[in-house]
């Protein structure tokens, strides 16, 4: 791995504790299919039981930084400059129907600035991470944004109700995490969704910034109801002129 912050540090090992957790709970959930209590409890406890493991093992290393969770709300510790955010299974509705697209996102606010980002794939082992001024990664390879330029050979993500009739190539993966990662490493060329919450996008944004990407200005002190426009830098404008027609 390149040379990283103790911090990032700290969240790789977390996640690789917590992915263990993961990968046991998503093989049990082909047999709860077919109970009669039903997957859906079963998956409101894997979340929790990740997020108590994340949670744990960033507390060991930094005892008064604050967390933002999907789970647990604001847990407000000594210091409250410095937050981790959390989502333990972004892409819960794949991981409860099997499908093996989802990942750990975790990022650190600090001063109202995210200034490292991380997104563990457990089903392949893709890690991508970013550090402010240090670019971003994918397992410890230097990933940037698409270079496309002609708008009509690219392809968008984009999960919004908002968006839904707009003239542009796009998929629905069902992780706004993964989408963000995807645009990151230029296998997405950008990226846009409303409604969207902060432990959704967190780590999504410095991976886009520090891949030389754009994304429309996030207010950090909003938690909820959250608007994302990511794109490379080619194909930045061309999007928004599209998107802004609806």
């Amino acid at each position: 791995m390149n040379t990283i912050s103790p911090n990032l540090n700290i969240m790789v090992k977390a996640c690789e504790k917590a992915s263990k957790s993961i990968i046991r709970d998503f093989g049990e959930l082909e047999n709860l299919q077919v109970s009669i209590k039903g997957p859906s409890d079963f998956v409101t406890s894997a979340d929790k039981k990740v997020e108590k493991i994340i949670i744990e093992e960033l507390s060991n290393s930094k005892k008064k930084f604050s967390f933002l969770t999907e789970e647990s709300g604001f847990i407000e510790n000594d210091d409250d400059n410095n937050i981790w955010i959390i989502d333990p299974i972004d892409g819960t509705t794949n991981f409860l129907h099997g499908i093996p697209h989802f990942a750990i996102s975790i990022a650190l606010q600090s001063h109202n600035e995210i200034v490292s980002g991380l997104i563990f794939d457990p089903v392949k082992d893709e890690m991508f991470y970013a550090e402010k001024n240090n670019g971003s990664y994918l397992n410890n390879k230097r990933i940037r944004v698409s270079k496309k330029k002609n708008i009509n050979e690219c392809l968008f993500a984009s999960n919004g109700k908002k968006f839904k009739n707009v003239d542009l190539l796009t998929r629905k993966s069902g992780s706004a995490a993964l989408d963000l990662a995807y645009v990151a490493s230029g296998r997405y060329d950008g990226y846009f969704q409303d409604n969207l919450n902060l432990w959704d996008i967190a780590a999504g944004i410095i991976l886009v910034n520090e891949a030389g990407g754009i994304i429309n200005k996030i207010d950090l002190s909003k938690k909820n109801n959250i608007e994302v426009l990511a794109a490379s830098t080619n194909i930045n404008e061309k999007m928004l002129e599209k998107l802004n027609k609806f």
